[in-house]
């Protein structure tokens, strides 16, 4: 379920920082690679502060 809720998450910014780059600057760009490195980071050291922060909020695996 966390998992699922991450990758929900991870795509609606990306898609709404894509919107808001079209639409309002293209300086909302950065907050997409934001998004892509810290994927990135997650995939390689197998720790996720999206993932934490569901974690203590009570979301299962």
């Amino acid at each position: 379920m966390k998992n699922r809720i991450i990758h929900i998450v991870a795509g609606l910014f990306i898609l709404i920082s894509i919107t808001l780059a079209v639409k309002v600057n293209i300086n909302w760009l950065w907050f997409t690679a934001f998004v892509g490195v810290n994927l990135f980071q997650s995939g390689i050291t197998k720790w996720c502060l999206m993932g934490t922060i569901l974690g203590k909020l009570g979301v299962k695996d």
